[in-house]
């Protein structure tokens, strides 16, 4: 299974073209980095949820084994780089929380992509905080219950389910501990909110009343993301 770290930006100022240039050519050079996701804000229509203003910009990095990762986010390691205002001048002063998580992937009927060469796909990104009454109770209803549901979304390409694990890091952010994240990822926009606007999400909606207790919120935003494969 592969690790993936999570850095989650809150700031006044949108990232602009030319820093998504630079951040995809840092990322892509980060020693036994598998692949990285940079993930930037646009606009859906979800029936049932409207969770307010997104994230400036969320980044998710993954590595095939956490060696590497740990490496990358230790003290003199590659990603304290991101915490100078070097490669993202408009996030200076964000604020910013991170997370190591381990990654599951779910089938899904068709996972080839029809969006156009080099144009971003989208994704619904979606996390729960906790706690959970009983953790192991509310994993394994999720795991097993809610994504042979998100499969029957029309148009899907992957879906992915996160849940914490122990890390060593040194970045200067502030660590979270959500109980777990996932994602539901399209080819373009108007592909996800459609998708929400399917039967399918009263299916979603019905199952998240079946939930195990738990506690802490929930968040849903659509993301733009654009994929960058190690160099």
């Amino acid at each position: 299974m592969e690790i993936c770290w999570f850095a989650t930006f809150a700031a006044q100022k949108p990232v602009d073209a030319a820093e998504i240039a630079a951040l995809s050519r840092f990322l892509a050079g980060l020693p036994g980095v598998g692949r990285s996701l940079v993930h930037t804000p646009t606009v859906t229509n979800d029936p049932y949820l409207d969770d307010g203003p997104p994230p400036t910009l969320v980044l998710q990095v993954y590595w095939p084994e956490i060696a590497a990762m740990e490496a990358a986010l230790a003290r003199d390691g590659a990603l304290q780089a991101l915490a100078t205002p070097a490669i993202l001048p408009s996030q200076t002063g964000a604020s910013v929380t991170q997370q190591a998580m381990l990654v599951r992937n779910f089938p899904v009927p068709d996972a080839r992509f029809h969006t156009p060469a080099g144009e971003p796909h989208c994704t619904y990104l979606v996390s729960y905080e906790g706690p959970a009454e009983d953790l192991n109770v509310w994993l394994d209803h999720y795991i097993h219950h809610h994504p042979p549901i998100m499969a029957r979304f029309p148009g899907i390409r992957q879906i992915e389910i996160t849940s914490r694990i122990d890390w060593c890091g040194f970045l200067p952010w502030p660590r979270i501990d959500y109980i777990q994240r996932n994602k539901v990822v399209f080819d373009d926009q108007a592909a996800l909110t459609a998708a929400l606007n399917s039967p399918v999400r009263h299916e979603m909606r019905a199952d998240f009343k079946e939930f195990p207790p738990f506690a802490g919120g929930n968040t849903h935003y659509p993301m733009l993301t654009r994929v960058v494969n190690p160099s």
